[in-house]
């Protein structure tokens, strides 16, 4: 007996070690299985895609493994061949569209997906658990983890406003890298506002060249905006990486920036925003701005429009006064100027559903009679939780975004002095990561929240590196409260695996938030770079 029992107790010891070992990956997977193989990439590894729709995903994961100078796969046609990656499509990968399946042993890692979406996810897992390893003269061992996983919810989102502050296109590449890295898969992207229009639109020209100038802290910043090709770029880009691109063009409030490019199509403002709003009593500005929605619904091919909606009382204090509208409300009995809003929305809503897409729009578009098959509603106003259950019970599918947690340019800490808060709220790493919509709505609503999305404002957000600290590492958190169901979810083990991540941060010149030493300052990128270039010449 005690000779059985010795031979069995190194077995016994793995097993629970295995057990015990958590998964690192972000966000949490469905389940994870620790094997007792490991699989060595080197330089002899390929790539095999099982289909030729696959091979954006094994793009991806070439440029991934290539930009984070580790190792550049190349592709095989040879299945039989050992020391592969095998991308495959298969219907037992595991549920719902983006599940996947990633095994890892000795001689072979194969990632299975019920769709491209499901491979890529498998991807961003493998990324993980490479980059959570060393390269060893030229080889990189990695854990053999067998993991089955499938995402809580479809849209898990993230929106930027560059209207504010321009950021420009490499770093949105950068952040739809650290997107797919935590499987979050809708970016919604907010270009235009009352600073600036950042979208090219060939037909009016003036809205780039004389309305893409200036910025929320300086007017009199020189143009800068997005071409039709950069935008082509990013979403192809995106698309590799499973991220659909949402285009935001902000009316009838908000349109400032395009009101100075185009003056005759302005509705007028306020004394605080002036020239805020485009003219609901102008026939011509419906032709114009559909003009404008067909030329982005052309580059953005996600079938989705979002057309803001929201805070339009902020600029209607002329609108009373204008013949144009007076004309309007009487001939279609509008009593007053919210009606002529909903008039305004319902009548651009029709030329975005013309063109096959979808609308997408704030949460005052609750109350517009909009089809509720062809709409989605994006609940911004934590304090409005009425708002949110109109949405639901109208039939609307929702977004969830509240301000609380999830508006990034609110602060993070109790400490932090620059940045928004709402009285005395902030948006804590931890209430990102436990935010919870079911208490607020009924169970049979909750199939119409399509997910969970963060929203970064930029009125503080003048450069990049405040933009890194405000979404490193806050966008982890998001990921795994969109993706990992509530019984997966634990924060100490969460914030176990986040720890790790803080040196891929470092490695990527992020200037980020350390949530586990608040007191730390960030070294700026180019202090880093420069002494790195420093030290590479001294040695």
């Amino acid at each position: 007996m005690k000779k059985w029992y010795a031979l069995l107790l190194p077995v016994i010891a793995v097993l629970v070690t295995n057990a015990q070992q958590s998964c690192p990956v972000i966000p949490a997977p469905r389940k994870a299985v620790l094997g007792n193989n490991a699989f060595v990439l080197n330089k002899y590894t390929r790539i095999y895609t099982g289909h030729p729709s696959l091979k954006d995903a094994a793009a991806y994961l070439q440029q991934e493994l290539l930009v984070k100078e580790l190792l550049p796969l190349a592709l095989t046609s040879n299945t039989s061949t050992a020391n592969t990656i095998h991308l495959a499509f298969s219907k037992e990968a595991s549920e719902g569209n983006e599940g996947y399946r990633l095994r890892i042993t000795e001689g072979q890692i194969t990632i299975l997906g019920n769709s491209a979406a499901g491979v890529v996810n498998g991807i961003s897992s493998l990324l993980q658990l490479v980059r959570d390893k060393k390269q060893e003269h030229g080889t990189i061992t990695i854990d053999g983890w067998e993991i089955t996983d499938g995402p809580r919810y479809g849209w898990r989102g993230f929106m930027l406003d560059e209207a504010r502050h321009f950021m420009g296109k490499e770093k949105v590449l950068q952040l739809l890298d650290w997107m797919a890295f935590y499987k979050l898969n809708r970016f919604h992207w907010h270009l235009t506002d009352e600073p600036a229009w950042r979208l090219e639109i060939k037909r009016y020209p003036r809205l780039t060249l004389v309305g893409g100038a200036g910025s929320y802290t300086n007017p009199a910043a020189p143009a800068a905006y997005y071409t039709q090709q950069d935008i082509a770029d990013i979403v192809h880009y995106a698309a590799q990486r499973n991220i659909t691109v949402i285009p935001e063009i902000d009316m009838p409030g908000h349109a400032t920036a395009a009101n100075r490019a185009y003056p005759e199509y302005s509705g007028g403002g306020s004394a605080q925003h002036p020239d805020f709003t485009f003219d609901p009593g102008n026939e011509r500005t419906y032709n114009y701005l559909t003009n404008i929605l067909r030329e982005a619904n052309t580059l953005f091919p996600s079938g989705i429009v979002h057309l803001g909606g929201d805070e339009v009382s902020f600029g209607t204090d002329k609108w009373l006064q204008n013949a144009g509208i007076k004309r309007l409300m009487t001939q279609h009995a509008l009593k007053d100027l919210k009606a002529v809003e909903r008039y305004f929305m319902e009548r651009m809503a029709d030329s975005v559903y013309s063109m096959g897409a979808r609308l997408a729009a704030w949460d005052e578009m609750a109350e517009v009679n909009l089809p509720k098959e062809k709409t989605i509603i994006f609940w911004w106003r934590h304090d409005r939780p009425e708002q949110l259950r109109m949405a639901l019970e109208r039939g609307y599918e929702t977004v969830i975004c509240p301000r609380l947690p999830y508006y990034f340019d609110f602060v993070q800490d109790s400490l932090h002095r620059l940045g928004r808060r709402w009285g005395k709220g902030y948006a804590a790493l931890k209430d990102v990561y436990s935010f919870q919509v079911t208490p607020l709505i009924e169970k049979k609503q909750e199939k119409q929240v399509l997910g969970l999305q963060a929203n970064l404002w930029t009125e503080t957000v003048p450069n990049t590196n405040r933009m890194d600290y405000l979404v490193f590492p806050r966008i982890a958190a998001l990921a795994e409260a969109a993706w990992t169901s509530d019984t997966n979810k634990n924060y100490e083990d969460f914030t176990a695996r986040l720890k790790k991540q803080l040196a891929l941060y470092r490695e990527a010149d992020l200037y980020f938030y350390n949530p586990f030493n608040p007191l730390e300052i960030p070294e700026p990128v180019y202090f880093r770079k420069d002494r790195r270039n420093l030290e590479a010449q001294e040695n």
